[in-house]
């Protein structure tokens, strides 16, 4: 028999956005093979080796604000099985206190005192109808929005730098709690658009929530990638490439790669105007993790906190906005902001007997080459006395380990590029279509690209709907 098909396609990275650009190609009839540096495939979204067996610990993904409204994750792994936990962010405060973000917006608004107003009038319109804005949030930056007036409203929130949202919520605790998800962009909280990424975590959380996967993150990636070889992708893990030359002949080669390997990869083929581009792209801060195994987990002095699936650690909103700004300028602060993962809240099936997984990390000037375990310690013990005590195991990973894990993440850096407004709204290639590299057939799918990081694999998605779009418009028109 004889298999007819539109051209043949290699995918550069098995990461979400890789595996994403390999579904929408093989769906278009084209033979995909899909390359992956590292021995595992899944890039981010993969397990680390346990600490002890049985307890799962995730890789670098782990809780997924935006999985469950991706149409790409929707039509490939339909089956995986997602758990909630019943508050979906903690936020301690000294003295025993603390701030909660739940699914409901009316149930956050009551537990922030003279903010929940504030809070309620910038989240609760757009989370009420977070279906229809993802569509605008996951399409192409440049592109006309399909419901304007709900994306004008949430670009208000999402434009305005940081600190001033941070002020207009009014009290501490709403000020702390918007401020510890405006802390995942990595940026000082004086810059616009600073705030993009906590204003569409924000609206996730309270329209679908902050799911995980039961399992670990592992296992969507092993659901999908055992989908895509049952409809013919061939997967060559283990071969790092650097030279577009070594590869067998091909009509697409989307790059699921860090901007700087592009450069390698196309060669003299890439136009000198986006040798340049892509050579003054920005890469951003950094961070250090530490796998944590806890004998009956973290014991935060606010008991509500034990329920939540992600704790941001950093005190308050001006607190969290010093140290990021601290490592904006290259040095370290004595009082990192932690990210707490307690994925175990939402699937048990992640403990073995009393012993829990903890996940944490904290930010740190790029290419940090200091040890942060300590200070990680000692943040999560200034909102968890005796944390110290219950921990049976650990393993810390330097920037220079995480980067050396994962290609992507220059330096440590696990966005795959500082989210300045530039970067986050164009991506490397500052055009207007940010996957196109400048050499025909060639783009860049990576989380360098819109709209960013995340297992949901939009840019990946996009990358090869684009793809296909000029491979569309370049062939002949039939005659009338």
């Amino acid at each position: 028999m004889i298999t007819v098909t539109e051209g043949v396609a290699i995918v550069v990275g098995s990461g979400p956005n890789g595996l994403a650009a390999a579904h929408v190609l093989n769906a278009a009839g084209y033979d995909v093979t899909v390359y992956e540096a590292n021995d595992v495939l899944g890039g981010g979204a993969r397990a680390s080796e346990p600490l002890i067996p049985g307890v799962v610990q995730d890789h670098c993904a782990a809780v997924h604000p935006l999985a469950l409204v991706s149409p790409y994750l929707a039509e490939m792994a339909p089956a995986v099985q997602w758990g909630r936990a019943p508050i979906e962010c903690a936020h301690p405060l000294d003295h025993g206190r603390a701030a909660f973000l739940h699914q409901s917006v009316e149930m956050t608004a009551h537990g922030l005192g003279a903010g929940g107003g504030a809070w309620r009038r910038m989240f609760g319109g757009p989370s009420r109808r977070f279906d229809d804005l993802a569509q605008d949030l996951f399409a192409p930056p440049v592109h006309m929005p399909k419901r304007p007036f709900l994306f004008a409203r949430f670009g208000m929130v999402a434009a305005a730098p940081p600190n001033a949202i941070a002020r207009l919520l009014r009290s501490e605790s709403a000020g702390a709690l918007y401020a510890g998800i405006a802390a995942h962009a990595f940026q000082p909280f004086s810059r616009p658009f600073a705030g993009a990424v906590a204003a569409a975590l924000l609206t996730a959380a309270h329209g679908v929530g902050w799911p995980v996967v039961v399992g670990g993150t592992s296992e969507l990636t092993d659901a999908i990638v055992d989908s895509l070889r049952s409809r013919g992708v061939r997967f060559v893990a283990g071969h790092r490439v650097t030279n577009r030359a070594d590869l067998p002949p091909h009509d697409l080669l989307l790059l699921d790669v860090h901007p700087a390997q592009v450069r390698g990869i196309v060669g003299k083929a890439l136009p000198r105007r986006n040798r340049r581009r892509l050579r003054r792209f920005r890469s951003g801060p950094s961070a250090f993790k530490v796998d944590f195994v806890v004998d009956g987990g973290v014991p935060w002095e606010h008991p509500m906190v034990s329920r939540a699936g992600t704790v941001h650690v950093g005190g308050s909103a001006s607190e969290i906005a010093s140290a990021e700004a601290e490592i904006a300028r290259g040095r370290m602060p004595e009082r990192p902001f932690v990210l707490v993962g307690q994925q175990d809240v939402a699937d048990p099936t992640r403990r073995a007997g009393d012993l829990a997984p903890v996940y944490a990390y904290a930010h740190v000037p790029h290419g940090h080459t200091g040890d942060a375990t300590e200070a990680i310690i000692q943040q999560i013990e200034r909102f968890a006395p005796g944390f110290r005590e219950r921990i049976v195991a650990q393993r810390s990973y330097s920037t220079a380990d995480v980067a050396s894990e994962n290609p992507n993440f220059v330096g440590g850096d696990i966005l795959t590029g500082a989210k300045t407004m530039q970067q986050l709204l164009l991506g490397p290639a500052a055009r207007m279509s940010p996957y196109d590299v400048g050499v025909a057939g060639v783009y860049l799918c990576s989380a360098a690209t819109p709209p960013g990081p995340g297992v949901h694999g939009m840019c990946g998605y996009n990358a090869a709907q684009h793809a296909l779009a000029v491979v569309a418009r370049s062939r002949p028109r039939a005659s009338a």
